[in-house]
């Protein structure tokens, strides 16, 4: 089988999912893809008609993120129109498998070169949602509206599942806490030493001008004691209806789980931050990078995708960090950096404590919680992260997985190439 490269990763700062607030949030969802398909290109010097596809992630195709903003993206960005782009969704865990999917075509031997990555825009998003929603058009939910496969598989909104797991774990809002501040120190030392810089752009309008050079999530001044005075976030959505005459979210999990009794403590400090953002990684075959004078920067060494219980949700990344593991024929003493979701603090901890890992090789420099989570966009900004972290420190492997709703996940295993 074919080696499969990873030459380079971009991905943009992230900026507050707002409307009128982050400093993206007034860019086409297109031209923010386009950013970092650009910057893959001016970077490597990369002859795009040599792309045989743009591998892209979308989560929320609705609006202005709907049709196929891969093919757009490249165009936009000024790609030969040879170069061919497709968009798909697996939520959260989108553009892992993206990047994934790339690996394993040109391991096959069809392709020579791919990009992969994502995006999503929650300022956009939320925005037209909301505009929906005032129309009666409904405009996103939590959950499947299907009722017969509620009926099968009830999956509820994925903060009361976050709630649901701690309590079966026995997992405390304080031990939730301790890591949603420690994610916030993290970041701060790594944006204040400038770990982000290789792969980090500045988004720049058509006149050049910069609209954003920094992450604008970060709250460095966060302490445990401050998190502590913060109200839970999904209490709200306990006892909600999931549908017109519908079950409660509480009823779907308890559908399931009759004994587990829901405490709610996930809040805003502790769950992923609603931003804006992309990112994009460029990979090729070992004959192409040596015929046309790339460096590799990573081999891919294994692949993996896995399903869990749906109800639950976010339960997948310790069964797929286990399958991803064994088809790599590695176990988790060799990794030297885990790159995990923080969707909410709850993943994090339960992926820690079921594999016994070292915390300080989990998230070295903090995550979702203190930098945001663009949803599509989020698995390509770990795969480079975790490329930037075993190139400053020297190690040689990385692993990469996150939940992505419906109860699955996605996860990657690279090298780092010394030299």
């Amino acid at each position: 089988m074919a080696e499969a490269y990873i030459i380079d990763a971009v991905r943009t700062p992230r900026s507050i999912g707002k409307m009128g607030k982050g400093a993206l949030s007034t860019m086409h969802p297109e031209h923010l893809s386009a950013a970092v398909l650009a910057a893959i290109k001016e970077r490597n010097n990369l002859n795009t008609a040599d792309v045989d596809d743009v591998i892209w992630g979308v989560s929320a195709g609705m609006g202005l993120q709907a049709g196929d903003i891969g093919r757009n993206a490249a165009l936009d960005a000024g790609y030969d129109v040879k170069a061919g782009g497709v968009t798909m969704n697996r939520f959260c865990g989108s553009s892992i498998t993206t990047t994934n999917f790339a690996a394993a075509m040109i391991m096959s031997g069809m392709h020579d070169v791919a990009i992969s990555g994502g995006m999503d825009m929650m300022s956009y998003v939320g925005y037209y949602g909301a505009k929906m929603r005032e129309a009666g058009l409904g405009g996103g939910g939590m959950g499947s509206g299907n009722p017969r496969l509620q009926a099968k598989h009830p999956q509820s909104n994925q903060g009361v599942c976050a709630d649901a797991i701690a309590a079966m774990e026995g997992i405390t809002r304080a031990d939730l806490e301790a890591m949603g501040a420690e994610s916030q120190r993290r970041a701060a030392l790594a944006i204040k030493e400038g770990r982000f810089d290789k792969s980090t752009i500045t988004v720049k309008d058509d006149a050049g001008n910069v609209v954003l050079d920094h992450e604008e999530y970060p709250r460095p001044e966060t302490t445990a004691e401050g998190l502590s005075q913060l109200k839970p976030a999904f209490e709200m959505f306990l006892d909600m209806p999931s549908a017109p005459e519908g079950k409660t979210f509480r009823q779907l999990i308890n559908q399931v789980y009759p004994d587990v009794d829901i405490k709610p403590i996930h809040h805003v400090g502790i769950s992923s931050g609603v931003v804006d953002g992309a990112a994009a990684i460029l990979l090729t075959s070992k004959e192409y990078a040596e015929k046309h004078g790339l460096k590799p920067r990573a081999r891919i060494v294994a692949m993996a995708e896995i399903g869990d219980c749906p109800t639950l949700m976010l339960n997948a990344p310790v069964p797929a960090a286990k399958k991803v593991l064994a088809k790599a024929g590695l176990t988790k003493d060799d990794i030297d950096v885990w790159e995990v979701n923080e969707a909410f603090a709850v993943v994090v901890e339960k992926f820690i404590r079921d594999l016994d890992l070292d915390r300080t090789k989990v998230n070295p420099n903090g995550g979702s919680i203190a930098l945001g989570h663009p949803i599509a966009g989020t698995g390509a900004i770990l795969i480079g992260t975790a490329l930037d972290e075993l190139e400053r420190t020297g190690g040689r492997y990385g692993l990469i997985t996150m939940c992505a709703a419906g109860g699955m996940a996605p996860a990657i295993i690279i090298e780092r190439i010394d030299g």
